[in-house]
């Protein structure tokens, strides 16, 4: 259903970074938070710890089998006992073999096999949401960068119109009004400026959090492909595709044998056992003919029947049917929100390329107005104050277009996320193989081995204590 999605491009979303040859793509920013991000990690973790319920649940179904071995010295014996060794030696070997449980395991290895799968979309959902906030990220270092500049630019401008201010003063030609008014313009523009620095600091701290290293040079992202046609078309997909809804369903499933699993506590159980002892009392015994040896062994089967439990089995599975509802309705809540995220998605992506499309043309018009006013203002039509207004409306059109630009394309990505369609095997990662989750639960499904270790765990995140603490400096060239 993927790739039957038409090829739409998010017109105009391509924001540059200003100053010199760009190096980091999104793409290998996206490779990098696949590889060493610690909230993807870490799920990958969770669910080879969920992998291992199914050889749990299994293991109660296989036979078990217990030695025991017993010495002791009888150090105080009665006056009258001419009979007892002063030691002896047990020891013993049990096998107990289940037979019929009343169901209890087959349905419980079913319930964690789906909890398996539902772990399973869970890591895609997470992966989903750290890739949705790497491009945020990436797309607010090129957005604070361009904003730097912009204000930078402004503040040189308006340096250089107050010093030819103070020279038509000095000339007779402005007044001192005039010159407070630009005095005060590139006192307010200098703090704008100092504000748009630190948000490009934030900005790279917040890429370097995600990504693991700091943020050189940012290229434009990408057009974004297969966005949908409608919100209907959106909604279909996600229903299908979207990973926390897939989840959902999965435990609802999962809930379902677990009530069985309850129910199966008023059943009768059967076991076969085997058994195998050894008594010796070490040559101590004082009666003759009875320092020897003696082994005995037993096999059997047992039928356990349940009579009364004090009501226990029907609390069980009662409440295993109130959880299976609550997970019911879990689904249709994780249903209903995603539908709604799609369609808010689909809107807020729609409404930033009709805002590109409005601020371009604001742009184009605000520079328009103010060559007009500063060409009028050497005539006499125009004032000072008339020229700052219109700088400042220009800056102010240029600052919506490269925010307005960097809403479109999160909007996009965050849309092909709640439709299921930016997970790792989207991107095309130039990374090599991606993670498998099913390799780990193929090793461990059917493993039986009591004695199999595995090494202990490391840390496959990467630090960012080394990495620099970020600046606000920008290339100007």
């Amino acid at each position: 259903m993927k790739r039957r999605l038409g090829a739409a491009l998010l017109a105009g979303a391509a924001l540059t970074v200003p100053g010199a040859a760009l190096a980091d793509t999104l793409q290998e920013a996206l490779a990098l938070t696949y590889q060493t991000n610690p909230t993807i990690q870490s799920a990958r973790a969770d669910l080879r710890g969920v992998d291992e319920n199914v050889p749990i649940e299994k293991a109660d179904g296989l036979p078990d089998v217990g030695a025991t071995a017993n010495y002791v010295e009888y150090i105080d014996k009665a006056s009258n006992d001419f009979t007892s060794p002063d030691r002896g030696l047990a020891a013993g070997i049990d096998l107990t073999v289940p037979i019929y449980q009343g169901g209890r395991v087959k349905n419980s290895i079913r319930a964690a096999k789906e909890r398996v799968q539902a772990g399973r979309a869970d890591l895609k959902a997470t992966e989903s949401s750290v890739f949705t906030q790497t491009v945020a990220a990436y797309m607010d270092v090129i957005r604070d960068a361009s904003v730097v500049q912009l204000n930078i630019q402004n503040v040189d401008a308006l340096g250089v119109n107050l010093q030819a201010t103070r020279d038509r003063f000095e000339i007779g030609d402005l007044t001192r009004t005039d010159v407070a008014q630009s005095d005060s313009r590139r006192a307010l523009a200098e703090s704008d400026l100092l504000a748009a620095r630190s948000n490009l600091i934030g900005s790279r701290e917040r890429y370097i959090q995600l990504v693991g290293q700091p943020p050189e040079n940012l290229a434009p992202p990408p057009p974004l492909p297969n966005l949908p046609a409608s919100p209907e078309e959106a909604v279909a997909v996600a229903l299908v595709n979207n990973p926390d809804l897939i989840a959902a369903k999965e435990r609802s499933q999962a809930s379902r044998y677990d009530i069985e699993v309850a129910g199966s506590t008023r059943l009768p159980s059967v076991f076969a056992g085997a058994s195998t002892d050894y008594n010796d009392p070490l040559g101590s015994s004082p009666l003759p003919g009875t320092n020897g040896g003696r082994r005995a062994s037993q096999l059997g089967v047992t039928l356990s029947v349940p009579l009364f439990q004090g009501g226990r089995p029907a609390a069980l599975e009662r409440q295993a049917q109130a959880r299976s509802a609550s997970a019911l309705e879990t689904e249709i809540a994780v249903e209903r929100s995603v539908i709604a995220q799609v369609r808010s998605a689909y809107s807020s992506w729609q409404a930033s390329q009709e805002t590109i499309t409005a601020t371009t043309t604001a742009v184009s018009a605000a520079s328009l107005s103010l060559e007009g006013v500063r060409a009028e203002n050497t005539v006499g039509n125009r004032t000072i104050l008339d020229i700052l207004d219109a700088e400042r409306e220009l800056l102010s059109a240029q600052v919506q277009l490269v925010t307005a630009q960097r809403n479109a394309y999160v909007a996009g990505f965050s849309l092909l996320a709640a439709m299921g369609m930016a997970e790792a095997e989207d991107l095309n990662f130039d990374v090599g193989p991606l993670y498998d989750p099913v390799a780990h639960y193929d090793s461990v499904k059917g493993s039986w081995n009591d004695w199999r270790f595995e090494p202990d765990p490391v840390a496959q995140s990467t630090r960012t204590v080394d990495t620099p603490a970020q600046n606000a400096e920008i290339s100007r060239e």
